[in-house]
């Protein structure tokens, strides 16, 4: 790779770092042309972009973007995959989902919204993180909550007062 390839991939990196708020670091070396072929397929349906990258070339990507993250430069190592994504938990339920048939990828790392993951032992956190959508329909729901209790209650009331009413006429 000469100096101007490779200054031309650090310049789109460093595009992709700071556009980008949700970011995990793989390992998926060790998978055979099939497997990475339906890992890919499995990104792809849930949205996740997945590159392999040159260690080297990230970690200076890293450096030229005003984010903070953290120790993950200190993770880059080995075999690195990139996987980005809208949904802060996309990549998490990937790699989840498809160790249920092989022991790759393996999480090494990931910036989310400004906080730093580091370890395979993330994972089951990062699968637990809720969406912003999901977010805003939880709010939205508790939010609702009470004011369903309060409609609820007045119609409930009504029928028991006519209820009674009716069965103290009869008599």
């Amino acid at each position: 790779m000469t100096r101007e390839e490779k200054s031309q991939v650090i310049t789109d990196l460093t595009t992709v770092l700071t556009d980008n708020n949700i970011i995990y670091l793989a390992d998926i070396s060790g998978l055979n042309a099939l497997n990475t072929s339906n890992l890919r397929r499995a990104c792809f349906k849930a949205n996740v972009k997945l590159s392999v990258v040159k260690n080297t070339l990230l970690a200076k990507a890293m450096e030229n973007v005003d984010k903070d993250f953290g120790d993950l430069p200190s993770i880059l190592k080995g075999n690195t995959s990139v996987m980005i994504s809208e949904t802060g938990n996309a990549p998490a339920k990937v790699i989840k989902d498809f160790r249920k048939k092989s022991d790759r990828p393996v999480l090494k790392g990931a910036f989310i919204e400004e906080a730093v993951y580091i370890g395979d032992e993330q994972l089951e956190t990062l699968v637990n993180i809720k969406s912003k959508e999901e977010l805003i329909g939880d709010i939205i729901m508790l939010l609702q909550s009470p004011a369903k209790n309060v409609v609820s209650a007045l119609q409930s009331g009504g029928s028991k007062l006519s209820g009674i009413l009716k069965t103290l006429s009869e008599k």
